[in-house]
């Protein structure tokens, strides 16, 4: 009898045999992606930008971890979705917290060293200064440097191509070549600004204007301590400042005196940048405004644009309604033209001296509202305008909705006498406003941060005044957030705009989450 072959039991040593050997190919790509990528890691580091270089080390480490193992292979279909959050949602918002914590702006946003580097290379007129003229000659270019009555020169040069060691001027008393015009010489300016040359008694001079040279040293000197700075021009001595991110003068007792000196580097301020959110009047006063403003702009955004688009669905969804498919056709429009291109019909359209609603308002009543300089009529034209553009899409998901209550409800109610009236109340409100309470959740949010409408239609304005930055009455928070960030009176304040961006999110955080747990309690 012949012994029977289990064929279970052969397959796990078919099995072992197959993956005993390693995935050459696929270890030598992982190896290729890892070596390139931290490659680029040690060039980020190197140029400062430390939170990049981390985030491509965790990504690379990630993809290595899934895609190099059994064990978590299956898991790399999800790969994507994670990087991608990873580097549009968690690392930007790390970023921006870690911005809150610093001085971070135009004027401060090198490193130490950079700073150190930027001043060290700062030089002064050290010296005399001595005229020159430039002659054009057959075989070149030759300089010639004036000493009082003495005339000073240089051999024929080849400014595309000049020698890397110092010129030593002879004595002359004739030269040859035509001698250039001004032109010639801002044409060559660059080239020329490159010569040293060495005047007789071993001083030496470079260009230092486009009709001189002059001796030239470092205005500052890095000194033993590896921080402290020199200046050789004014004998005095400057040191760091990490309080301020700055380099500054300091007296003979080490105390800093006087003003900084730009350009400045970024340092951790600690909680400053909240500190002067919550105690700068300049900055606290225009937030709380802006604060209830946009939590208002948001809420009546919401509950307009829901009030116009359920009223309109069940209008042309009412079967008695003639050409419905035409009048759906034309309150869909709104919606799908490009928002950025109907704000700015808008904008247009509002213009207080030649906008056509002023027109016709002015020719009906005798009225020409100041719809941009005046702050409640500019909230009233943003509310108008957003209500117009948002109403399309409340309706179609209305009109969506319209169609799953059942028909039974209404001929129940139509039997004990009521009317569209309560039938809109008591049936169809309640029927929409249930599964629409995620939808108005989530455009609450959007119109929370709805920065286009904001910056294109009033960019915030009329602006606020008596402000420490750049505020509007018609800014929201984001808006508010991108102004202090981009266009600052002192500098742009990034750091202080990463404090804003924290609080916003904390708040919304907030009340996203006071929203769950509303919808969590209508829902039981």
């Amino acid at each position: 009898m012949q012994p029977v072959h289990d064929a279970g039991f052969l397959q796990p040593q078919s099995e072992t045999k197959k993956t005993a050997h390693p995935n050459y190919l696929k270890w030598t790509i992982l190896t290729l992606i890892a070596a390139v990528n931290g490659y680029a890691t040690v060039l980020m580091y190197a140029q400062g930008e430390t939170a990049f270089a981390l985030l491509t080390v965790f990504l690379t480490a990630l993809a290595v971890f899934i895609f190099g193992s059994n064990k978590t292979y299956a898991h790399r279909y999800i790969y994507p979705g994670i990087a991608g959050m990873v580097i549009f949602i968690i690392f930007p918002l790390v970023y921006t917290v870690g911005l809150a914590f610093t001085n971070y702006s135009a004027a401060n946003q090198l490193t130490l060293e950079r700073a150190q580097s930027v001043l060290m290379s700062r030089t002064y007129q050290s010296g005399a200064a001595y005229g020159f003229d430039l002659y054009n000659t057959a075989n070149g270019y030759r300089v010639v440097v004036k000493d009082g009555d003495q005339l000073l020169q240089t051999g024929t040069l080849d400014l595309a191509n000049l020698p890397t060691e110092p010129i030593t001027l002879v004595d002359s008393t004739s030269f040859d070549g035509k001698k250039a015009p001004i032109k010639e010489i801002v044409q060559n300016r660059t080239e020329l600004s490159k010569l040293l040359l060495i005047m007789p008694d071993g001083e030496e001079i470079r260009m230092s204007g486009l009709r001189k040279f002059a001796a030239e040293g470092p205005l500052y000197t890095m000194q033993s301590d590896g921080e402290t700075l020199y200046n050789n021009r004014e004998q005095t001595y400057f040191k760091p400042n990490h309080e301020i991110g700055y380099y500054q003068q300091i007296d003979a007792e080490g105390q800093f005196v006087g003003k900084p000196v730009s350009p400045g580097f970024v340092v951790n301020v600690g909680w400053d940048n909240f500190h002067r959110v919550l105690t700068d009047d300049g900055i606290k006063e225009p937030f709380v405004g802006i604060f209830i403003w946009t939590v208002v702009f948001a809420f009546l955004a919401v509950a307009l644009t829901l009030a116009v688009g359920m009223v309109l669905a069940c209008i042309v969804q009412w079967e008695p309604l003639k050409g419905a498919g035409v009048y759906r056709v034309l309150l869909i429009l709104p919606y799908a033209v490009p928002s950025f291109i109907s704000i700015l019909i808008f904008r247009g359209l509002f213009n207080q001296s030649f906008g056509e609603i002023n027109m016709m308002l002015e020719a009906m009543f005798g009225i020409q509202p100041n719809w941009f300089s005046d702050p409640l009529m500019a909230k009233i034209m943003i509310v108008m305008v957003n209500t117009w553009l948002g109403f399309p899409y409340m309706m179609i998901l209305c009109m969506g909705l319209l169609k799953s209550i059942p028909e039974d409800l209404y001929e129940a109610s139509a039997i004990d006498g009521a009317g569209p009236i309560q039938n809109f109340f008591h049936i169809t409100l309640p029927m929409l406003v249930k599964p629409l309470t995620p939808l108005l959740i989530a455009s609450f949010a959007f119109n929370f941060n709805n920065f286009v409408m904001i910056m294109l239609l009033t960019n915030g304005g009329p602006n606020m005044l008596n402000t420490s930055e750049p505020a509007g009455y018609t800014d929201i928070l984001v808006s508010y957030t991108y102004r202090i960030a981009f266009e600052g009176g002192g500098g742009q304040d990034f750091g202080l705009a990463g404090a804003i961006a924290t609080l916003i999110f904390l708040m919304v955080s907030g009340m996203a989450l006071l929203n769950l747990k509303f919808t969590k309690l209508s829902q039981d």
